[in-house]
């Protein structure tokens, strides 16, 4: 049973993948904390990050909503990066890395139902014609962020099912 870092297999990329990972962890931390949406209704107005969001949806008793976007939008991104960087930089048997990168595939089909949350809950905020919904930059860094993982997902699947095939 071989235990390889995938790094390893795939010397010409060691600069790719890391950098990759990097521009998605970096995004999806700024893309949490940036605002995400402005609201206005009549004279209060407001700007909410998915964290704040979160935070917001708790406190107001909404736990189940709270708890669906905090799963989807925050730790499943961040397992996911965890995970493609477990299977890039660690030793691992070609059959610990294979349920892995499975596991990955099956929460990169998860991937953009955090962006579709969020766009529901600015469809379900505008509600009436004294409320103004309007995105921020923070939606467009949030969906380049898991846009981004998902690239480096499908990227890294690539190169461990090219190392299989090498041998």
């Amino acid at each position: 049973m071989a235990r390889r870092a995938l790094r390893d297999l795939h010397p010409k990329q060691t600069l790719l993948v890391p950098l990759a990972l990097v521009l998605s962890t970096a995004l999806l931390f700024i893309g949490l904390s940036l605002p995400l949406l402005y609201s206005q209704k009549m004279f209060w107005k407001s700007t909410y990050s998915v964290w704040a969001g979160v935070v917001a949806l708790w406190q107001q008793n909404e736990l189940a909503l709270a708890a669906i976007l905090f799963f989807f939008s925050i730790v499943f991104p961040i397992v996911k990066l965890i995970g493609l960087a477990t299977i890039w930089f660690l030793r691992l048997p070609d059959e610990h890395r294979a349920v892995l990168l499975h596991w990955l595939g099956v929460l990169g089909k998860w991937s953009m139902l955090d962006v579709f949350v969020v766009a529901i809950l600015i469809v379900l905020v505008k509600l009436g014609p004294f409320v103004k919904i309007e995105p921020r930059l923070g939606v467009y860094v949030f969906a380049a962020a898991i846009a981004a993982s998902m690239l480096t997902t499908m990227y890294v699947e690539r190169l461990a099912k090219q190392s299989v095939r090498s041998r």
